[in-house]
């Protein structure tokens, strides 16, 4: 069955309540751990029944954001999305207290209770209006950036259409990118202001029904995080600015010479080779068989998972006109089911894609018969390591995406100085998010200064050069996650660490590398970020000092990797 043949039917509320609320009777009704079990099972299938529906509206709203049926079914789903979070919590609390909780843990794991530990403390019926509004919000935001119409060079252009041009050789035509992008966010401000203040009086009245001083906990909370909390957070960022920042400033000294250029201006950051960066070759149709004949070459792993996603077709990948922006994967588990989602450009952040939100698919896809309760998710750091390794996994077929040798090396260099640049970059996103909450009555400027402050501590090479909108300290308005998905970006820094070390590794004993690799994706509905990285053997991002190897190790990689 094609993706475009999977069936959307609306979740009924009443129905799931109905079921939860029996369920939650039952279980505090049963006398053994077996018929708590049958119990939980039904409610994880009513659960994943609607995780599908979900994420199909969702994917189908994307796709076109001006479907008009979609967007109603999206509106739906989202103020659903709560009402079926609070009854789970309220069954979560259920098995927390139940009299067989030590059968009930050897059968489901240690790290299912730990997860409902946690996620109960994030919700209560008390918000479910709440959460609904911040879903409302964060969705205007959404649409606000695919409705961007932008009048550039005799084309009207959405923001992912200008991508190409904000890495053009010609720097006069990266500038007036970078401005006919800020032209758009300045003209609309006021929205983007007024979205932002609305989610922070929300998220943080959330908090305060919840019994809690700032939003920061509940995200916490929210995201799952098993092990380590904010402190543990700071460390790995002051860590970041400690060994990796330096580094990377030589990096951009590097760039800038290679590049013709004194030193680097916002407009350069990502601007790499004189030639211009990498370009792919080919059509979106192109690249796509070419990922698809990487991924049945690199092992039988992945060929089985990539001929599932061919056969079912389950990609949307170019850029067009009312189409959500940036990338995801989603999964819908009735049809076991992963999705990619992107918007092609014509830049070598298509090849990205391919890697990354594959990497992402292929986890779903490995895990997709796991579904005792609360043993179905793995935190989002370990979601990341996934994808953010498999892109170094692709290294030896990454020639199929480029024209000829010296592109396929120019595109090795530039993705490996990117995941450098792109970690203290993830941590001044984090540390604004937490400026933001612990502060939830600052002003727009207040917030416009503290960006401007944190680019110098993470990011002290870069030159605004009187960039509108972006020298002035919004460029944090271009950032999804501060606005859909609060406290998400770190895990992505985390991950790029364990990446890195993945990498490490593949230079060493590739073979050894990929069985660490899929050691981690096997285990990690079932285990913690934390004890994933004991258990194969590597270097935790929060202790101390443990980043000084990968800083090492990369900037003499880099250095023997140049043009």
């Amino acid at each position: 069955m094609k993706f475009t043949d999977y069936l959307y039917t609306r979740p009924d509320k009443d129905q799931f309540i109905a079921l939860a609320d029996k369920a939650l009777a039952d279980l505090n009704a049963a006398d053994s751990a077996q018929k708590q079990l049958d119990v939980l099972k039904a409610v994880q299938k009513a659960s994943l029944s609607i995780q599908t529906m979900v994420s199909l509206c969702h994917v189908r709203h994307s796709v076109d954001t001006s479907d008009s049926f979609y967007e109603e079914e999206n509106e739906y789903c989202e103020n659903l999305i709560p009402v079926v979070e609070e009854k789970l919590q309220r069954i979560g609390k259920a098995i927390l207290a139940s009299p067989y909780r030590a059968e009930l843990e050897k059968a489901l794991g240690k790290k299912a209770f730990m997860e409902v530990e946690t996620s109960v403390k994030g919700i209560s019926e008390d918000i479910i209006e709440l959460m609904a509004e911040d879903s409302k919000l964060a969705n205007q935001y959404q649409k606000l950036n695919a409705a961007a119409k932008i009048d550039f060079m005799g084309q009207t252009l959405n923001i992912a259409e200008l991508g190409k041009y904000k890495v053009d050789k010609d720097r006069s035509v990266r500038r007036a990118a970078f401005e006919a992008e800020a032209g758009y966010y300045k003209e609309h401000y006021g929205e983007y202001d007024s979205i932002f203040q609305a989610l922070v009086k929300n998220r943080t009245e959330q908090a305060k029904r919840l019994g809690y001083d700032s939003f920061t906990q509940v995200g916490y909370f929210r995201m799952g995080r098993l092990g380590y909390g904010p402190e543990e957070v700071k460390k790995f960022r002051d860590s970041v600015v400690a060994d990796l920042v330096p580094v990377v400033t030589k990096m951009k000294a590097n760039q800038a010479k290679r590049v013709g250029l004194d030193h680097i201006t916002y407009i350069d950051d990502t601007f790499n080779f004189m030639e211009g960066n990498p370009t792919p070759a080919g059509t979106p149709d192109e690249l796509l068989a070419n990922a698809i004949q990487m991924y049945k070459e690199m092992s039988p792993e992945t060929e089985a998972f990539i001929s599932f996603m061919e056969e079912h077709n389950l990609f949307d990948l170019v850029a067009k006109k009312n189409k959500r922006l940036g990338g995801f994967c989603t999964f819908m588990p009735d049809y076991k089911s992963p999705f990619i989602f992107s918007n092609f450009n014509g830049t070598d952040g298509d090849v990205d894609v391919l890697t990354h939100e594959a990497g992402h698919a292929f986890n779903a896809y490995i895990n997709r018969d796991k579904e005792l309760f609360g043993n179905t998710d793995y935190t989002m750091e370990v979601a990341e390591t996934h994808s953010m390794s498999m892109e170094f996994f692709t290294e030896p077929w990454y020639h199929l995406f480029f024209a000829d040798e010296k592109e396929t090396a120019r595109y090795k260099l530039s993705h490996v100085e990117g995941c450098m640049s792109f970690i203290p970059y993830g941590c001044m996103v984090d540390e604004f998010q937490h400026y933001v909450y612990d502060n939830p009555d600052s002003s727009i400027d207040d917030k416009n200064k503290k960006w401007l402050e944190l680019e110098g501590k993470y990011r002290p090479y870069i030159d605004f050069d009187e960039l509108p909108h972006f020298g002035d300290g919004r460029g944090w308005q271009r950032q999804l996650h501060i606005y859909v998905m609060p406290f998400y970006y770190i895990d992505y820094c985390l991950a790029q660490t364990m990446a890195l070390q993945f990498f490490m590794l593949m230079n060493k004993d590739r073979e050894d590398a990929w069985k660490k690799y899929m050691h981690f994706m096997d285990y990690s509905c079932n285990t913690t970020f934390t004890d994933l990285i004991q258990q194969t053997h590597m270097a935790s991002p929060f202790t101390e000092g443990s980043l000084k190897e990968t800083a090492a190790f990369i900037s003499k990689w880099i250095d023997g990797n140049q043009d």
